[in-house]
C-alpha cells in the first residue's frame, strides 16, 4: 500500500474531543503534494492517525 504524505496548513478549529483524546478539527489540509482544502475528520491525539471521512 502507498503511503500517504498529509501537510495540515492551518488549523481552523476544534470541533469536538472524545475520552480518548481525538480530536474532530477543521483544517486546511495538503493530500499527497495536492493543493490544500478544507478538511473535517478526527485525528489522534499524536497526529499520526486519521479517521476516515464519512459522506
Amino acid at each position: 500500500m502507498a503511503e500517504i504524505k498529509f501537510e495540515i496548513k492551518e488549523t481552523i478549529g476544534v470541533l469536538s474531543e472524545s475520552a480518548k483524546g481525538w480530536t474532530k478539527e477543521l483544517n486546511l489540509v495538503s493530500w499527497n503534494d495536492a493543493a490544500p482544502k478544507y478538511d473535517i475528520r478526527e485525528w489522534s491525539p499524536d497526529i499520526l492517525r486519521w479517521a476516515k471521512v464519512l459522506h
